[in-house]
């Protein structure tokens, strides 16, 4: 298997699997930042027998002080959350959105962190399904997965403070260019970007259909911002979710980089952080 097909699975595969009554749980993650919460989307239509995940509620724990403005839920939540939502040990899981891969990267990346197995992100969202789709809610039976990990942040995948993201050989933000510069910041209180890292921005990574790019043409991109095989690389963006997909996209081409959770949120709101603009 190749390493794109360990991190993304097409619609077509998708479709041709659960055809061959292959089981496979299905997690509608649909959240983007004009509209977190997908509930309504995800009641007037989303894949047979997908159950809704709240980004917002599920995959992040708000009580948790001074990382973001998403801090990683415990392992101990996520799990009877993953329980919720059916996932069962041995049964594989897909993950979709509708909004630039962002909740669903998240969830790959939440999830494998915590050290469930077979974990994929419908590659072009919720746009590439060309099946049915059903409409109001699913309640599956609670499912029995087990997470490895208690603590997210020194889970399966490699997450880094704020001062080991600064240190970076390769710091990756992938915000858009503007909020990178420092000529927007719609959302944090300060404008910039880490001092040293360099932009590019999740949506680069995705055609205009919202599909991942082919791996050449990703090689390339990323090789141009420096990224090298064997270099340690880590990425952020405003608050830990949309540098998943960058994540998720280095892992699709063999490249292990680490996540800095709480990103711009975090590093903003510190006293004395040093930024950047331009």
């Amino acid at each position: 298997m190749s390493a794109r097909d360990q991190v993304f699975v097409t619609a077509a595969e998708l479709a041709r699997r659960l055809d061959a009554g292959e089981p496979i749980t299905l997690l509608d993650v649909r959240w983007s930042l004009p509209q977190p919460d997908g509930t309504a989307a995800y009641a007037a239509g989303h894949l047979p027998g997908a159950v809704y995940v709240s980004l917002d509620d599920e995959l992040t724990d708000h009580s948790v002080d001074g990382r973001g403005r998403h801090p990683l839920p415990s392992g101990s939540a996520l799990q009877e959350a993953a329980r919720r939502w059916g996932v069962r040990t041995g049964v594989p899981v897909v993950v979709y959105d509708d909004w630039n891969r962002a909740g669903s990267a998240r969830a790959w990346w939440v999830l494998t962190a915590a050290g469930i197995a077979d974990v994929r992100i419908l590659d072009g969202g919720l746009a590439a399904w060309n099946g049915e789709l059903e409409t109001g809610s699913v309640t599956p039976e609670p499912g029995d997965i087990a997470v490895a990990h208690e603590d997210l942040y020194a889970g399966a995948r490699s997450a880094v403070t704020a001062d080991e993201a600064v240190d970076s050989p390769v710091l990756v933000d992938a915000r858009a260019p503007e909020r990178y510069r420092g000529d927007n910041e719609p959302v944090d209180t300060v404008a910039g970007h880490i001092p040293g890292a360099v932009n590019v921005p999740s949506t680069s990574l995705l055609t205009a259909g919202g599909a991942l790019l082919p791996d050449a043409d990703l090689t390339d991109l990323f090789s141009a911002s420096g990224v090298r095989p064997g270099a340690a690389v880590a990425a952020y963006c405003g608050s830990g979710v949309t540098a998943a997909v960058v994540v998720a996209a280095l892992a699709s081409v063999g490249v292990d980089a680490a996540l800095f959770p709480g990103s711009w949120s975090q590093w903003s709101a510190e006293p004395g952080r040093e930024v950047a603009r331009g």
